[in-house]
């Protein structure tokens, strides 16, 4: 896709537009829209002249994209903040100079009278001048509109200026046009706030990194380190790109990326990350991604790529804005002509028909939704917690039942052999010889615990051949030549070898909470290996935390053995264990959750529970920094393995959700009750307009709080 620069582009009304003017050119699903970064895709195939052009029709300007490494986080001075400020001093100067001239003219006595009433040249120069620096970005907008028969807020400011212009209404026409472009800028503003909140992220990695050479260090950007490079880090600097100690040893702060609050010990071997802070130690690291690759420059990516992908409440919002804004502009026609027909004064209705244009913008209706959405996803990723799209930002609240995988979910994903139990005449070391062949080249915990325990012991380890995954069971090989197994208890059994004997001595392990490893050959069974896995500190917390945060049922899937899914479950609280479930297992499982108890999250590492994260109402991958599949393949990253996570992002999209309702109703009350006024002749054009910037400020302010949750 190419990516265009959209100057001018705040908000849905905006986008409407465009979408518009580009029809012909592009069709409307092949458009990507990100409004909080000003940009714009189209498919490659679409010359850009042409993109260029028609947007320019709009009154907006379109320019290719270009990605900057650090976005401006500050707000700068522009040309409409220079417009903003002419039109208001203009305004202030028109009235301070019709006051003085109408002082003037009654002191000349009764020869005067009437006089005060007429708008000297002056005052109308003075006030002609605020007009034109309002509505100077404002007029190529309403121009695109009204030839294109798309009534927009743009079109009802121009139409409402222009009638008080008509009526005479000169310091009623300046002030409207100063204080909607006011409006605008502050509204511009307001989603530049939120974009520096996602820059913000970008700006934790350092701009510079320290490269070990033989000749001494030289400090280079990142942008120029390739994978394998090695960079010394110093006490209280930030890591600058994803990495493995090589040397030293320290504590880092991973708040900025996994959210947690305590520092993590590091020492030669562990994984750092671009944009965390090292703590005392001085350390050496080797880089393992390029800058553009790193975990933080992923999540900065996603958080921006998850700003285009629009929530349900913002498309409810560009819906029903396409059918409001004309509405309203046919109500106001209608209050202007109507009356006057049934006897009433023209000036008085037509005068009230701009009114009602003026608080009928839709502004502050379009603008709040985009900002909490944005606004909500920008606090997520600072606590830890990436989330894939606006839609996303919702779902959570709706949330009834949690599934969560137990192994590096509800334990710590680190497994260790307790016992070894040899048979058929082998012994201890001859088991693990045989298990750690066929688990030579698997990276599964349980694989890794047997051959850590193998190593420990001196155990030599020699690679077995024609080794077969049987997916969900165990594996199959050849040690020396001859036939060897290893997998499950249902493994066993679908092998036929099972021996009353092994039965009950499975059971027994099998009941105390361990995993059971069997290893076999075609003739029989040559031992069981039982494999513990701790659980996690703050799972029964988190477990506690779910109910809290207003979840009704919290399930365990797993594949392991009954016995030792039980065990775990009773320890950390859950309503419910499924245990011994394959992949197609746990994704049938979801869909029954769903049908008996409603929306349902699925918690799991991110690659083996793929199914059942992508099948349920909220796939959450446990864990995910580091890992390139976790994050692509759930909804919701958890970037660090804290499960109380979850109960945070449960509440937070509860408060979204609020923050847009609220804002939403608010802005709509505001109108329905200047409505109200103006029929009853009660309202007036400035007051109009100070009521709709104040609701949008409001909307907009309530909206940042999610900021600081």
């Amino acid at each position: 896709m190419a990516e265009f620069k959209i100057h001018g582009m705040d908000c849905a009304e905006e986008v409407t537009a465009l979408k518009g003017a580009l029809r012909e050119l592009v069709p409307e699903d092949q458009l990507g829209f990100d409004v909080l970064n000003g940009k714009m895709s189209v498919p490659e195939s679409v010359p850009a002249a042409g993109v260029v052009a028609a947007v320019a029709a709009t009154g907006m300007r379109a320019e290719p994209w270009v990605q900057a490494r650090e976005p401006d986080a500050r707000h700068t001075w522009s040309s409409r903040d220079t417009l903003v400020v002419a039109s208001g001093l203009g305004t202030a100067a028109g009235f301070g100079l019709h006051a003085l001239m109408a002082g003037l003219t009654s002191a000349v006595g009764s020869e005067g009278a009437g006089l005060a009433d007429v708008v000297p040249w002056p005052v109308r120069l003075a006030y002609g001048l605020a007009i034109a620096a309002g509505l100077w970005v404002v007029l190529p907008k309403a121009w695109y509109s009204l030839r294109n028969v798309r009534p927009d807020m743009n079109l009802l400011m121009t139409i409402a200026v222009a009638g008080a212009v008509a009526l005479g209404e000169w310091f009623e026409a300046a002030t409207v046009a100063c204080l909607f472009s006011l409006s605008l800028a502050l509204e511009s503003w307001s989603v530049g706030r939120a974009r520096r909140a996602v820059a913000a992220l970008m700006k934790l990695a350092p701009d510079r990194v320290r490269l070990v050479r033989d000749d001494g260090d030289v400090e280079v950007d990142p942008a120029e380190v390739t994978p394998g490079a090695l960079f010394r880090v110093r006490p209280g600097e930030r890591i600058g790109l994803d990495g493995r100690v090589e040397r030293g040893a320290t504590e880092v702060d991973q708040a900025p990326i996994t959210g947690e609050s305590v520092p993590v010990s590091k020492q030669v071997g562990d994984e750092v990350f671009a944009g965390t802070i090292n703590g005392s130690g001085v350390i050496e690291v080797t880089s393992t991604r390029a800058a553009g690759d790193t975990t933080l420059a992923r999540i900065v990516r996603q958080v921006g790529d998850a700003q285009a992908k629009r929530s349900v409440s913002e498309q409810w919002v560009e819906k029903f804005a396409r059918i409001y804004t004309p509405t309203i502009l046919a109500l106001a026609v209608g209050v202007a002509v109507m009356p006057p027909l049934l006897g009433g004064e023209l000036s008085v209705w037509t005068y009230r028909a701009l009114v009602l244009l003026v608080i009928g913008c839709p502004c502050a209706l379009v603008i709040a939704t985009p900002v909490a959405i944005v606004a909500s996803l920008a606090a997520s990723a600072r606590h830890g917690v990436l989330l894939k799209g606006g839609r996303v930002a919702e779902i959570p609240a709706r949330i009834r039942v949690v599934a969560l995988d137990k192994t590096g979910t509800l334990t710590e994903g680190r497994p260790r052999v307790v016992d070894v139990v040899p048979l058929a005449e082998h012994d201890e070391a001859a088991l693990l010889s045989r298990a750690a062949a066929l688990e030579a080249e698997s990276q599964h915990p349980i694989a890794l615990a047997v051959l850590a325990r193998a190593r420990e012991l001196g155990v030599p380890i020699q690679a077995a051949s024609d080794v077969t995954a049987i997916h969900g069971k165990g594996v199959e090989g050849r040690i020396d030549g001859k036939p060897f197994w290893l997998g499950s208890h249902r493994f066993l059994e679908e092998r036929g070898q099972e021996t009353p004997e092994v039965h009950d001595r499975l059971e027994a392990m099998a009941h105390s909470g361990q995993t059971i490893v069997v290893v076999g050959n075609e003739t029989h069974v040559c031992g069981l290996i039982a494999v513990a896995d701790r659980v996690r500190p703050e799972s029964v917390a988190s477990v506690a935390a779910l109910r809290g945060a207003g979840v009704t049922r919290v399930v365990m899937l797993t594949g392991d053995n009954r016995g030792t899914a039980e065990v775990v479950g009773r320890e950390v609280g859950v309503d419910e264990v499924q245990a011994e479930l394959l992949p197609e297992d746990k994704v049938r499982a979801i869909e029954e959750l769903e049908r008996d108890h409603g929306p349902t999250a699925m918690i799991g590492d991110g690659v083996n529970d793929a199914p059942a994260l992508a099948r349920s109402t909220l796939g959450v991958a446990m864990g995910a920094a580091g890992t390139d599949a976790a994050i692509e393949t759930a909804d919701v990253a958890l970037m660090g393995d804290d499960l109380s996570k979850l109960a945070w992002l449960i509440e937070h999209s509860r408060a979204t959700l609020s923050v847009i309702r609220v804002n939403t109703a608010f802005a709509l009350g505001v109108k329905a009750v200047f409505a109200v006024l103006t029929f009853v002749g009660l309202a007036s054009l400035w007051g109009a307009i100070a009521a709709d910037m104040g609701a949008s400020l409001l909307v907009v302010a309530n909206a940042l709080r999610l900021l600081r949750r």
